[in-house]
């Protein structure tokens, strides 16, 4: 079983940054790529980006492109998501996943990202 928490959200004006973090604690962190996605209020949860298990791959919805960046530190089992030029629209739920072979098998609680206009 590995457990996810998610950190750094929060109330930010458009334009500004937030960098959420999702630690995971388990000891073969390093065996898993990991993903944000995000829920926004009466809509479907989507994806927001993706990142291998070594780091060297990155994948990101076409809407975060340019504005979005996600990492990872094996020795520390945490993924970043840092947000740049957030806008309104970006406001949700965010969550971190896991994937071992095909499937998100493990999913942090959320942690709630809002953009003021």
């Amino acid at each position: 079983q590995v457990q996810l928490v998610e950190s750094g959200g929060g109330l930010v004006q458009a334009g500004g940054s937030l960098r959420l973090s999702c630690v995971a604690s388990t000891r073969t962190f390093d065996y898993y790529a990991m993903a944000w996605f995000r829920q926004a209020p009466g809509k479907e949860r989507e994806f927001v980006a993706d990142i291998s298990w070594s780091g060297d791959n990155q994948d990101y919805a076409d809407f975060v492109k340019g504005r979005f960046s996600i990492s990872r530190d094996n020795s520390k089992n945490t993924v970043y998501l840092q947000m740049n030029s957030l806008q309104p629209e970006d406001t949700a739920v965010y969550y971190c996943a896991a994937k071992l072979a095909y499937t998100y098998s493990y999913w942090g609680q959320g942690i709630q990202v809002t953009v003021s206009s």
